[in-house]
């Protein structure tokens, strides 16, 4: 039976955070582990919600989707009990939620690591870490820690983002945790907007200037969006890759027969979506995650 949040679960959570705020810490001390990244499936499912944190709160056509914080647990939750699913990528504010809610036992957690590059501002090239940092992923128990890389050859902010996540890769590693590296190339548009540059070229340019970061890529691996050449941004690299579900489409058939021709590739690990699966066009999370999970088991 799928659990639903409503406001008393809300209301129970904030209870609990302001009669015992150690209790977090003791669940996560006690949260069953996954045996590893490799999935039911043979390939890794995370679902990803750390939009949020960086100020990213639309999904589809709606501006403030992700604002509601009891619809969004509501849809984590719902996403996460789905058989196929291995966890959840967000930031210690969601990943706390859900510790209470006893929804990460045996899943797979990567905290997300960056936020500070808030949406639509005029630092957003300056991605600092202001979310978990190494040494809280270890304490926390989880899995690894994400990192947004975007490299705008035109803002020389993009250099200290660079050095704070070759640091980061660095210092999980000596933790014996995964980093997950989402790298792109950036410009901003005539309207001062950060836009992704998703053309082959500059996603293969990102790719190996993400997979060199630090002193060592044993435990790095790539989070990478699906372009119309995925064989050349795939031919790139040696390390794994988990394709990167991006924005909401309208066309969802057409996405997921993207996301299915890129999935025959065995470099892909497995995939890591966040409002394509959760804010579905046609609102049925069940569906579309069920629909992902059967692309990945093929």
């Amino acid at each position: 039976m799928s659990t639903r949040v409503t406001g008393s679960t809300v209301a129970e959570l904030l209870d609990a955070r302001v009669r015992d705020p150690e209790r977090i810490a003791r669940l996560a001390g006690d949260r069953r582990r996954p045996d590893g990244l490799t999935g039911q499936t043979g390939r890794l499912l995370l679902v990803a919600a750390d939009h949020p944190a960086r100020g990213a709160l639309r999904a589809g056509d709606a501006p403030l989707a992700m604002g509601d914080r009891a619809r969004l647990l509501d849809r984590i939750v719902r996403a996460l009990e789905r058989p196929g699913v291995d966890g959840f990528l967000g930031t210690a504010d969601l990943v706390d939620d859900l510790l209470l809610m006893g929804a990460l036992e045996g899943k797979v957690v990567f905290g997300s690591m960056n936020r500070g590059g808030l949406a639509g501002t005029a630092f957003e090239i300056d991605d600092r870490f202001t979310g978990y940092d190494a040494a809280a992923i270890d304490r926390a128990g989880l899995q690894g820690g994400k990192m947004l890389m975007r490299i705008d050859p035109e803002d020389p902010a993009t250099v200290r983002t660079m050095q704070a996540c070759a640091r980061a890769v660095d210092e999980l590693a000596a933790h014996g945790l995964a980093a997950m590296v989402e790298p792109f190339i950036s410009h901003r548009d005539e309207r001062g907007r950060v836009r992704n540059d998703l053309s082959t070229e500059a996603v293969v340019r990102s790719a190996t200037v993400a997979a060199g970061l630090g002193g060592t890529s044993a435990r790095t691996w790539l989070k990478l969006p699906v372009v119309d050449d995925m064989e050349a941004v795939l031919a790139a690299t040696t390390l794994p890759v988990v394709l990167l579900g991006g924005e909401v489409s309208s066309d969802q058939g057409a996405q997921f027969a993207a996301w299915s021709k890129a999935l025959t590739s065995p470099n892909v690990r497995g995939m890591v979506v966040g409002r394509s699966l959760l804010y579905p066009p046609d609102g049925d999370v069940e569906a579309a995650v069920d629909a992902t999970v059967e692309m990945i088991a093929r």
